[in-house]
């Protein structure tokens, strides 16, 4: 399969990487644009923790920044500081809040703005936060409204403004909640949330406010509030239950072909000993479980199989191919039967996920999310950072 040429290469050498990763820029780009425009009149803020979703967070960044998104959110500081490389005008939002009073030198160094989600974020920040001058302790708050994860209490936020409105202390410049239950539309859990951000915002008049992620957006308009938060959307996942994903395909995740074997009807196959019902080709990919490809996603006669009875497939020569046996550390073995001896070759390139194998698919078949396939992908890819022509 030949390709055009590649705008940049990074991470593994391609004389003997076992796999690559194609990030086309075009789409994240467009992606963002889409969801931007869905948001009106809310502002597209972008979700680049765990390193962009495992895409990288310099390029995925600096692509953003260009096509108009300012401000980006992560979960810890040095997050923070790679994003604030990529855009030093930007304004940088961390999640998972202050461990210690010495982690505010971070926030300090990179400029970054705390989300904070209990009474300890508070009193640290209180003494600790950096002043730009014109706004003492600038920050995000992070309000509890039944995802029970992190979060102020309702009654703890009550005191807080009361508190806040004499003291002056901190500058919420965002008041921020998180959807439990977006991606099923018909929750009564949004409505009950939406409910309970509303009354709680309008104890912060003069803060912005966020609730909506990649799902939220596509609910109603009450959802948008001031400033829409999309991750997964953004990477090509889908945003919404169904058939039609809204967004389009960003990254390919390819393995290289290192044998090609024939395989006797009665015999088996991997770990486990996968019996084989007829003569099979088999094409052993070079990537495995390390690589990001999850064991789950072994082929059907895997014990382990219990949700999918089919496991994954990969694409190759213009046809999906199915795993066959036991998923592995370092390779995952196709049966390319169907494809004939001779139209495959050693060095070869089968889609793991991507363009023809859509990512949500792939991850069902694992028994897991779009985001797991994304932010575990390992560091032994080649990996081209490309625009939309280069992937053609």
């Amino acid at each position: 399969m030949t390709r055009p040429p590649f705008s940049t290469i990074t991470g593994a050498d391609p004389r003997v990487a076992g796999g690559r990763l194609i990030v086309d820029l075009d789409a994240l780009a467009a992606n963002y644009l889409e969801l931007a425009e869905r948001s009106t009149p809310a502002e597209a803020a972008a979700v680049v923790k765990a390193d962009a979703y495992g895409l990288g967070a310099g390029p995925v960044v600096q692509t953003l920044s260009a096509v108009g998104c300012r401000r980006f959110f992560v979960a810890l500081p040095e997050e923070g500081l790679a994003v604030r490389e990529a855009a030093p005008e930007a304004e940088i939002y961390v999640f998972n809040g202050l461990f210690s009073p010495e982690a505010a030198a971070f926030y300090r160094e990179g400029r970054l703005l705390p989300v904070l989600n209990s009474q300890s974020d508070l009193a640290i920040w209180e003494a600790h936060g950096w002043d730009d001058g014109e706004e003492p302790r600038p920050c995000a708050l992070h309000l509890e409204t039944g995802m029970n994860r992190l979060g102020l209490t309702a009654e703890r936020t009550r005191v807080l403004a009361q508190e806040n409105a004499l003291t002056g202390a901190l500058t919420p410049r965002l008041v921020i909640s998180h959807l439990a239950c977006a991606d099923t539309p018909g929750h009564p859990m949004n409505r009950r949330q939406l409910e309970s951000f509303q009354e709680l915002c309008a104890l912060f008049p003069d803060s912005e406010s966020s609730l909506a992620n990649s799902s939220g957006i596509f609910l109603d308009g009450a959802f948008l509030r001031d400033v829409t938060r999309p991750g997964i959307a953004l990477y090509g996942g889908s945003p919404i239950a169904g058939p039609e994903n809204p967004m389009r395909p960003v990254v390919t995740a390819e393995a290289r072909i290192a044998q090609l074997r024939h395989v006797p009807a009665g015999q088996s196959v991997s770990y486990g000993a996968t019996p084989v019902a007829r003569d099979t080709l088999v094409a052993v990919a070079s990537a495995g479980y390390a690589d990001g490809y999850h064991r789950a996603a072994s082929g059907a006669g895997v014990p382990l199989r219990q949700a999918v009875a089919s496991g994954a497939s990969g694409f190759v020569a213009g046809q999906r191919v199915p795993v066959i046996g036991r998923v592995t550390m370092d390779l995952t073995l196709f049966d390319v039967t169907a494809l004939g001896p001779d139209t495959l070759q050693v060095g070869d390139f089968i889609e793991l996920f991507g363009r023809n194998m859509p990512i949500d698919e792939v991850a069902a078949a694992a028994g897991t999310v779009s985001y797991e396939l994304l932010t575990a992908l390992g560091r032994r890819y080649e990996r081209h950072y490309v625009h939309g022509e280069a992937t053609a």
